[in-house]
């Protein structure tokens, strides 16, 4: 096959960093449909911080070499490439259906650029079947060639973690696989000259698509059953992370923490697992049994503070709460799916003012998502009924909660990240 010159399609979370990798060996054209985006990059600074300004800035270009990243908003640029890698979001809808829009969109995008021999990798998050029975089609419709005739195609789960530094792109190991297996072992190599961590070649399409979406589901499973434990451990009156702890010491236990349950991928994935489960037949018990529990805990979580509130007669109607973290986890500045979310809309039924504070959140983001006009640590001036710390953001530690808490308030910590003797509550 050709020497690639790689299109990366969607330049988010998962996209960029896969770019900046490549564009150090080769040469890549990243596209994504928002300027903004593009205009953001090509000066140099990623808002996400998944990439450092200054690794950025080293592979940018603005002519395709020999390697180097060039970045555009305009489709035409992908016609340059001969591989192209999709890497666009897949999320839920209000109903926890899959949208798959966006990966449609994308579809279409590259058919009407496709040549013969180009290759189209997916990365996106999905049902087994997807990238065959929905992708391949359009790609046919809008080229007007044939599958594993003309084009052929692959599939490559992206293992992206946001925040992490030490688990990067090129640090996780990477599932491929292709639709011949000609295919299959060019893609499996081209991923493998920048994945120190090596490559898993998967027997097939499905296969790979299949271990996406349940890598996540038996986390989320696992995290929903540690929910459960703190929701009985607070019956009890006992620490759950004490049980934990305790428990983990035998060589052979699995640790979990319990928490809010958010983000692009633990939270998503066992609705696409489902889905595909229910459209052949079976109704997935344990799986939307987890997601059950898991999407309830933001609700519990506020009703477990407002018992706290009660028992110490805090003021709850009208009183004032301040929830400490609006991003999905700890030290990242990504917002989707965010559980924080459910814990401020429950307090606010009970007619409480509801703060949000948080150092990471880009608060134009924030405030178009979810109309919340976030605060920064040292923009906490009040004294409040109820603390919530939702997010283990390291600039909560040196926050000093017994000036921002009145007589009577309560702390609650749901990541048990504080100094135990100066909560009232945590799962």
């Amino acid at each position: 096959m050709k020497k690639p010159v790689i299109s990366i399609v969607g330049l988010g979370y998962v996209g960029l960093p896969l770019a900046v990798a490549f564009a150090e060996k080769y040469p890549v054209i990243g596209f994504d449909i928002n300027q903004k985006r593009v205009d953001e990059l090509n000066a140099g600074h990623d808002h996400t911080l998944e990439v450092e300004d200054e690794h950025l800035r080293s592979v940018l270009t603005k002519d395709i070499s020999d390697k180097g990243l060039s970045l555009s908003a305009d489709t035409d640029k992908l016609a340059n490439a001969n591989l192209h890698i999709v890497t666009v979001p897949t999320p839920t809808d209000k109903n926890h259906q899959p949208i798959l829009t966006p990966l449609e969109k994308a579809s279409e995008t590259l058919g009407k650029i496709l040549k013969k021999d180009d290759i189209v990798v997916y990365e996106s998050t999905v049902y087994p079947g997807v990238t065959e029975e929905v992708c391949v089609p359009i790609l046919e419709k809008h080229s007007g060639l044939t599958y594993n005739k003309d084009f052929f195609v692959g599939y490559s789960p992206e293992r992206i973690n946001p925040g992490d530094k030490k688990h990067t792109v090129t640090k996780i190991l990477k599932v491929t696989s292709g639709s011949t297996p000609e295919t299959a072992k060019y893609i499996d190599e081209l991923y493998a000259e920048v994945i120190t961590a090596g490559t898993h070649l998967a027997t097939s399409i499905k296969v790979a698509e299949a271990a996406k979406v349940i890598e996540n589901s038996q986390r989320d499973i696992n995290i929903a059953f540690v929910n459960e434990l703190a929701k009985i451990c607070g019956k009890l009156n006992i620490d759950t992370n004490a049980v934990i702890d305790a428990a983990a010491t035998k060589w052979n236990f699995i640790k979990f923490t319990p928490g809010l349950v958010g983000g692009h991928c633990i939270g998503v994935d066992p609705y696409y697992l489902a889905q595909k489960a229910q459209q052949v037949g079976y109704n997935p018990e344990i799986i939307l049994s987890g997601r059950r529990m898991n999407d309830g805990m933001g609700k519990y979580v506020a009703n477990e503070v407002i018992k706290l509130m009660l028992q110490k007669d805090a003021k709850v109607k009208n009183g004032k709460a301040l929830v400490l973290g609006i991003t999905f986890k700890e030290n990242c500045p990504d917002t989707r799916n965010t559980k924080s979310i459910d814990v401020i809309r429950e307090l606010e039924t009970y007619n409480m003012e509801v703060d949000v504070c948080d150092p990471w959140a880009n608060k134009e983001e924030v405030k178009e998502l979810f109309d919340i006009d976030i605060k920064r640590t040292d923009e906490i001036n009040d004294q409040y009924d109820a603390i919530i710390l939702t997010v283990s953001h390291k600039d909560f530690l040196k926050l000093d909660y017994a000036k921002l808490k009145k007589e009577a308030a309560v702390l609650f910590d749901v990541k048990a990240f504080l100094p135990v003797d100066i909560v009232d509550g945590r799962l």
